[in-house]
């Protein structure tokens, strides 16, 4: 939606900490949760008209940054 903050600590709240722990222990958490927050980034720039894309491409980043978020999901229940 548009106007919504979807950065990784407001998506998932009750797992700040292990966010946290696995920006700093594991590598490839690391470099998806970098991922996420540049895709995040280039959504909000075309939301705000800051930088004006095709609404495909705009649609194509957002589908982008939900697999990143349900992969980054999925290292939450990996960790038990």
């Amino acid at each position: 939606m548009l106007g919504q903050n979807h950065d990784i600590y407001h998506e998932f709240p009750e797992y700040t900490q292990q966010i946290e722990k696995l920006r700093t222990s594991n590598s490839d958490f690391a470099k998806l949760f970098d991922e996420y927050t540049e895709l995040n980034r280039e959504v909000i720039r075309i939301e705000q008209l800051v930088e004006p894309r095709s609404h495909e491409f705009h649609e194509s980043l957002k589908k982008k940054r939900l697999r990143a978020k349900d992969k980054i999901y999925e290292y939450f229940h990996e960790q038990g």
